[in-house]
């Protein structure tokens, strides 16, 4: 057997191990990109995170951009934690079969469940401005470092129990990718406020306190809040237009 058919035969074999393993999971989230899975790995509690063939593209092409996004998404997580900014710990990369196998934040809840039990509350005000300000140190210090997180949503910061604690952790890098480019944090956070002020009405008064958490937090966050600004206006224009 050649040195290339062997090599062939090693991926396939290597690519059938994970898809039986990955049938013994649970799925726990199906997108356009990706499948996340819940379960064991190594006798820790883990989530797999799968980036699948698209059919649509020409089968190298599909390989080699999905191996560079799984790249970008393990070397953003592992950014933020040399950082100490709270993230997953990666447990293993399969290149192979482009599997992501990260610690299982246990006994979590997501920031926006956490925001709507909240705004249920007589202290609601207090607990939401100190969670704003906690969320604004993490960007800042997120951005600071130039990862770009790419899909920032209430959804894809979590709460360590217990939750008064206000232990955050940065999850879902699968669009993340490095950029000391002011217009690409503006446009980060931009996506942010969209996406907050659409699950949580009526808190813009608590988003105004993030971004000046924000601010008085990152060393870099002058030309950052400006290009927010230009995108926000540009936003704005793209409505008006339809």
């Amino acid at each position: 057997m050649s040195g290339f058919a062997m090599g062939e035969s090693v991926e396939s074999s290597s690519r059938g191990r994970t898809r039986g393993y990955l049938d013994s999971l649970a799925v726990v989230k199906q997108g356009a990109e990706a499948r996340v899975y819940r379960g064991q790995f190594l006798g820790r509690a883990a989530v797999v995170k799968e980036r699948f063939p698209k059919t649509y593209r020409h089968p190298a092409l599909d390989e080699k951009l999905t191996h560079r996004r799984t790249a970008q998404e393990v070397r953003s997580i592992l950014r933020c934690r040399k950082a100490g900014i709270s993230a997953p710990v990666v447990y293993f990369v399969d290149y192979v079969s482009n599997c992501i196998y990260l610690e299982d934040i246990e006994q979590s809840t997501t920031v926006r469940d956490y925001i709507m039990s909240t705004q249920q509350t007589e202290k609601a005000d207090g607990k939401l401005s100190d969670l704003a300000e906690k969320i604004g140190q993490l960007l800042a210090r997120m951005h600071d470092e130039d990862v770009i997180h790419g899909d920032l949503t209430t959804s894809n910061m979590l709460l360590r129990s217990p939750f008064d604690e206000l232990n955050l952790v940065m999850i879902d890098f699968g669009l993340s990718f490095i950029s000391a480019l002011p217009e690409d944090k503006g446009v980060d956070l931009y996506v942010l406020e969209k996406a907050f002020l659409s699950t949580h009405p009526n808190t813009e008064n608590i988003f105004k306190a993030l971004l000046k958490s924000y601010t008085s937090t990152s060393k870099k966050s002058g030309p950052v809040i400006k290009k927010l600004d230009e995108v926000r206006l540009r936003g704005r224009k793209r409505s008006m237009v339809g």
